[in-house]
């Protein structure tokens, strides 16, 4: 199977910035997209953004330019760089693995994963 592990969360000032990561392990062959998802107290989760294994980029509108995501293939991690972030901001970000292709043992296996869940807080 494929484990994901996010890091880089934590409380920051508004205007401030910071750097998540997520790291997928495993007997991983592929990764076919990878993304960050984010729910607010008492809000649906939602798309943050999404980086394919060639590079393609979607984001939510109302982020493009704060938000960068990346991508190491080699290392099968994401990152996602967060700037200027303001109080609406804050929310459980979640790393999400699509159509991840992993080894089982006996054969390969294709499903998607989620992430535990990183805490961003945006506050003075």
């Amino acid at each position: 199977q494929v484990q994901l592990v996010e890091s880089g969360g934590g409380l920051v000032q508004p205007g401030g910035s910071l750097t998540l990561s997520c790291a997928a392990s495993g007997t991983i062959f592929s990764i076919n997209a990878m993304g960050w998802y984010r729910q607010a107290p008492g809000k649906q989760r939602e798309l943050v953004a999404c980086i394919t294994s060639g590079g393609s980029t979607n984001y939510t509108d109302s982020l493009k330019g704060r938000f960068a995501i990346s991508r190491n293939n080699a290392k099968n991690t994401v990152y996602l760089q967060m700037n200027s972030l303001q109080p609406e901001d804050t929310a459980v970000y979640y790393c999400h693995a699509e159509g991840a292709t992993y080894y089982t043992g006996a054969s390969y296996g294709t499903n998607n994963f989620w992430g535990q869940g990183t805490q961003v807080t945006v506050s003075s």
